[in-house]
């Protein structure tokens, strides 16, 4: 392969080191964040204007419950397009910044879990 650097562990040595849970729990958030940019992207595609928390403004409607789930797992595009908007056009504090990255980052972690829980029971279900 390549020449190792003393001192300097390997990609290989660094990926076995990391517990299969954190593993886990990393895909779950990067799915979380894909899922989320993807039904975002596909309503933005659908009816030509961005997704955005003023879907529940409407009132009781059917529409606005049909909204809900959708910004469940839409919820962490919208928070992360909305904050770095926010950042440029409004210049908003650094902290606000970190704690919307982090906020989006545990609803993505945690919409991500549920879509791979109900891969899997598919998954088991067809197979």
């Amino acid at each position: 392969m390549g020449r190792q650097v003393v001192g300097v562990p390997e990609v290989s040595d660094l990926f076995a080191s990391i517990p299969p849970e954190s593993a886990e729990d990393f895909l779950a958030l990067l799915i979380g964040f894909a899922v989320a940019g993807l039904i975002s992207t596909g309503y933005q595609l659908l009816t030509a204007r961005p997704a955005s928390f003023r879907l529940l403004e409407q009132g009781p409607q059917p529409a606005t419950f049909a909204a809900i789930p959708f910004l469940v797992f839409a919820a962490p595009f919208i928070i992360m397009r909305n904050t770095v908007r926010g950042r440029r056009i409004e210049r908003r504090r650094f902290e606000f910044v970190m704690v919307a990255t982090v906020i989006a980052s545990i609803w993505s972690l945690m919409s991500g879990t549920v879509v791979v829980m109900a891969v899997e029971h598919i998954t088991r279900v067809i197979g």
